[in-house]
């Protein structure tokens, strides 16, 4: 395939990787957290108007669930961190094709882009490895070099 740039196509294909998930997280967060405010909100009524006991109960718990799946899946985390790469990678683009900032004259330009989009790729994914590690291991700090 002639003309094809695969530096220009990784780039393009991890802005929509990390556009999509950036935006399904953000999804999944607001509407956990709705569900939340929603079920919460209702405990206090369903107490004031001697509702059944149990769905006060009930309530509840499933306010203490949702947010279990926030913690456990860490949406609004994801939801940042993936639109902060998004962006970055944005960012980059932008700058290579203007031919400004790192990619202006006497650069080797696609080696240089190459570089920092692997660059910016990894620094997120060590992220989200450490916050991984952190939300498994409760505040436990992982080891050096891993």
């Amino acid at each position: 395939m002639e003309g094809a740039d695969p530096t220009l196509d990784r780039l393009d294909d991890q802005i929509d990787w990390y556009d999509r998930k950036s935006a399904i997280s953000q999804h999944r967060f607001k509407w956990l957290k709705a569900l939340q405010i929603v079920f919460a909100a209702a405990v206090p009524v369903d107490i004031a108007l001697k509702g059944p006991g149990a769905a006060a109960a009930i309530l509840g718990a499933l306010v203490v669930v949702l947010e279990g799946f926030q913690q456990l899946n860490q949406y609004q985390q994801n939801w940042i961190g993936y639109r902060s790469t998004c962006e970055a990678l944005k960012h980059e683009k932008y700058l290579y094709l203007a031919k400004a900032g790192p990619y202006g004259e006497g650069a080797d330009v696609r080696r240089v882009l190459a570089e920092r989009i692997e660059g910016l790729i990894s620094q997120e994914h060590a992220k989200w490895t450490a916050a991984r590690l952190q939300s498994t291991d409760g505040d436990k700090v992982p080891p050096a070099g891993r």
